[in-house]
């Protein structure tokens, strides 16, 4: 067998046994970095480093724990120079004057959506759920509060069921020291993150409510947008700072700074984000031209939408699968 063939069944050989892990690590990265686009940078990392040290691995751990491990280490690295990635609505309160000028906040890092990666329709069901539990916004805005070895912790033992033990040695820590930043990851936690509790599919009244969304938009009709919302809904639009609670707020927002004019501006594309209902949304531009415009975010409660982001950065669309013009 030549060297280049040799090289080739190596390279298969690792491709066959890290591929079952890619979502996982995937959703891992996710939900330490908050950033779609950095957890897939983050992935690539992992898988290089991986297989340049695969000869190394002397089976001590399961494949499973040292990918982990070697994946929670480069963004253990990355987050030494960044902060935390915020919502709108993690940084201050509401605005009562939608109509004023909108805050642009470009250099914020903000927090992003990530597109659904859950599996296929053979994967476990409760497999499926409790990874949509665990990437749903809420929960990925309020980890961005805790310090990011509590993150670590609470990730890897909570989320991904790894031991103490198993922990300890991914962070090259003791495991009294994994279970106090558990307690702390815990407690503060229970502080900053809303009693959003699961992320079901939604049912057949809110199907019907999600196309009722779409309708609305499209055909600009803002009564029967607003009239889908809680009354305490929240409505935010990273990178605007700029934020507003409840019906009458939103209608105010989206009447003043929408740049849509007419029925027809705005389209709507189905997606899912976080395991959220999601659209794309695209603009009519002056030539007829529908293009990428911004990501809805949803989440839903038994009375309506609680609360909307959209978030206003075209390079999402590729990670979601969405073209940047509409019909073509």
């Amino acid at each position: 067998m030549t060297i280049v063939a040799e090289r080739t069944v190596v390279d298969q050989d690792f491709a066959r046994l890290i591929g079952p892990y890619r979502r996982e690590l995937y959703a891992h990265c996710y939900r330490m970095l908050g950033s779609a686009h950095d957890a897939e940078d983050l992935v690539q990392e992992t898988y290089l480093r991986a297989w340049k040290g695969l000869d190394r691995f002397e089976g001590r751990s399961s494949l499973r724990t040292w990918l982990h491990r070697i994946a929670t280490t480069a963004c253990l690295t990355a987050l030494e120079k960044r902060g935390r990635r915020p919502l709108p609505t993690g940084l201050g309160g509401p605005t009562d004057h939608p109509e004023g000028d909108l805050v642009d906040s470009p250099e914020v890092p903000w927090l992003e959506p990530m597109p659904d990666r859950s599996g296929s329709a053979a994967d476990d069901p409760g497999t499926v759920v409790a990874t949509r539990e665990s990437v749903r916004l809420a929960l990925i805005a309020a980890l961005q509060y805790l310090p990011v070895k509590q993150r670590a912790v609470l990730l890897l033992r909570e989320v991904l069921r790894f031991s103490a033990a198993e922990v300890a040695g991914i962070l090259d820590t003791t495991v009294p020291a994994v279970n106090s930043l558990l307690q702390r990851a815990r407690a503060r936690l229970d502080e900053v993150l809303p009693e959003e509790e699961s992320v079901p599919e939604p049912s057949a009244e809110q199907r019907e409510l999600l196309d009722g969304y779409v309708t609305a938009f499209e055909n600009y009709d803002i009564a029967a947008l607003t009239a889908l919302f809680t009354a305490e809904a929240a409505f935010e639009m990273p990178p605007f700072a700029t934020w507003v609670r409840g019906p009458e707020h939103i209608a105010r927002l989206v009447a003043a700074q929408c740049p849509a004019q007419r029925p027809g501006d705005l389209a709507l594309v189905p997606t899912v984000a976080n395991g959220q209902p999601a659209f794309g949304m695209y603009l009519r531009d002056e030539h007829g031209v529908h293009r990428a415009f911004g990501i809805h975010v949803l989440t839903l409660s038994e009375d309506g939408i609680a609360h909307c982001s959209v978030f206003f950065d075209t390079g999402l669309f590729p990670l979601f699968g969405l073209d940047p013009v509409l019909g073509r």
